[in-house]
């Protein structure tokens, strides 16, 4: 198997609304906010209108992005033997995504990820993580990531306690390491675990300008380019409308954005970059064409509705 994804398996369940919803529910624009109250949750989504539903979680975003072109992968996240679970497991299969996991009946019920996406295209996402926070490492399969080339595991999933044990398991056992910092909300949760996996553990680490920013606590660009040339290792940055560069030792290659894209929703954008970039290199192509690749599948993406193509 090409690659092996391990992340939060959740549902997206999307809706359209105003800005005033935002402001109303005290939630902060373009991030993401962790609801650890059922009810609260349930709350927000008694007077929307749901436009889709369909199997999300960034990392399997980005899985199902590497199957639909073409290679062999597979997916550990976990659910539970519920409506949405069964929804979940199904969304994979029919992608041709393996699924590493025999879900059962949990106290809590599958994850949930509510993408509030506001006239801007902008997107605000409201996640009750349910069973899939309570991961642990007899969830993780040794031997399906010992016959992968590589791991790509995301922010979102790592929390003290046993999802740090799976992280741990997985990592120890993996050919090769790729991680995406997820959101700058859990670089700034997990700051200290996430500078040392970037230096120690990882061998490909996937960010967004203001995660890197923050996660170096870097005062300008230069810095961030600086503090990876350092690592010795490939890190990947994307900087919005400036584009991608990744680096790699003294290597740094940039790549532009596409222009005059009918965006429609940003949901999925850096996940989808991330399926182009790894597609191109475990097809051992440069890194100026996973950058490329990487590019055209976010362009792609974010001119339809919902994370995945």
């Amino acid at each position: 198997m090409k690659i092996l994804g391990i992340g939060n398996a959740i549902v997206d369940v999307i809706c359209k609304v105003d800005d005033s919803f935002i402001e109303q529910n005290n939630l902060t624009k373009s991030n993401m906010k962790l609801f650890f109250d059922e009810n609260e949750f349930k709350q927000l989504l008694i007077n929307l209108k749901i436009e889709i539903t369909v199997s999300g979680g960034s990392v399997a975003n980005s899985i199902v992005g590497l199957s639909q072109l073409g290679n062999k992968v597979g997916f550990i996240g976990k659910v539970s033997d519920d409506d949405f679970g069964n929804k979940y497991e199904e969304g994979l299969k029919k992608e041709n995504v393996e699924y590493f996991y025999s879900k059962k009946k949990e106290k809590l019920p599958t994850g949930t990820c509510l993408i509030l996406v506001t006239p801007d295209s902008e997107r605000t996402m409201c996640t009750f993580l349910g069973t899939a926070g309570k991961i642990n490492e007899n969830d993780v399969s040794s031997e399906a990531i010992k016959k992968s080339e590589m791991i790509f595991l995301e922010g979102y999933l790592w929390d003290e306690g046993e999802p740090k044990k799976a992280f741990d398991k997985a990592i120890n056992n993996a050919n090769t390491v790729a991680m995406s910092l997820s959101d700058q909300f859990c670089v700034d949760r997990h700051k200290p675990h996430f500078l040392d996996l970037v230096k120690n553990k990882l061998d490909i680490t996937f960010a967004n300008e203001q995660e890197i920013t923050s996660l170096i606590e870097a005062k300008n660009f230069s810095e961030v380019i600086n503090f990876s040339k350092q690592l010795n290792k490939l890190v990947i940055v994307t900087r919005g409308e400036k584009g991608a560069v990744a680096i790699n030792g003294e290597e740094i290659i940039e790549n532009q954005i596409q222009k005059n894209l009918n965006i429609l929703d940003l949901t999925g954008a850096g996940d989808l970059f991330a399926a182009g970039f790894l597609h191109g290199y475990i097809n051992k192509l440069s890194t100026k064409e996973c950058l490329e690749k990487g590019t055209e599948m976010s362009s792609r993406v974010i001119q339809q509705i919902g994370a995945r193509l």
